[in-house]
């Protein structure tokens, strides 16, 4: 490996150290629907996200909140002395990707057979605090 792709690795190792994320991989629901229920919290406090997740009426939703519940006990393990209240934790990122693709074949008029693709993803979400300097 060279030193510019060595050096750049070692960067993101100690950026990933530092940001407090969680990931959810090969979750049995299509991204399109995962993505509408990220798109909801996106950007938002993270309170207030708890809140719209729980009383969102998408099955989605039920996955994100554990995920953001998650993400939430690594930011507290990293920061073992502050309260989630004081330093304003906001979803800084989340994302979902598409997973694997499973392939059913399921019958069809005059003996033709129809693709069935059941979709899966992976969701994951990065924390972020908006602390203000005030010294």
């Amino acid at each position: 490996m060279g030193a510019r792709k060595h050096n750049r690795a070692e960067e993101r190792k100690a950026a990933k150290k530092v940001t407090s994320f969680a990931k959810l991989n090969n979750v049995p629901t299509s991204p399109r629907k995962m993505r509408l229920v990220a798109d909801l919290v996106r950007g938002m406090n993270v309170e207030m996200a708890l809140h719209v997740l729980q009383y969102s009426s998408k099955e989605a939703s039920i996955r994100v909140y554990k995920l953001l519940r998650s993400a939430i006990a690594n930011w507290e393990a990293k920061n073992a002395g502050q309260r989630i209240e004081d330093s304003n934790l906001y979803i800084k990122e989340i994302f979902v990707d598409s997973g694997r693709m499973l392939k059913r074949v399921q019958p069809a008029p005059q003996g033709r057979a129809h693709r069935v693709r059941k979709r899966s993803n992976h969701v994951t979400l990065i924390l972020d605090s908006k602390k203000t300097n005030k010294e």
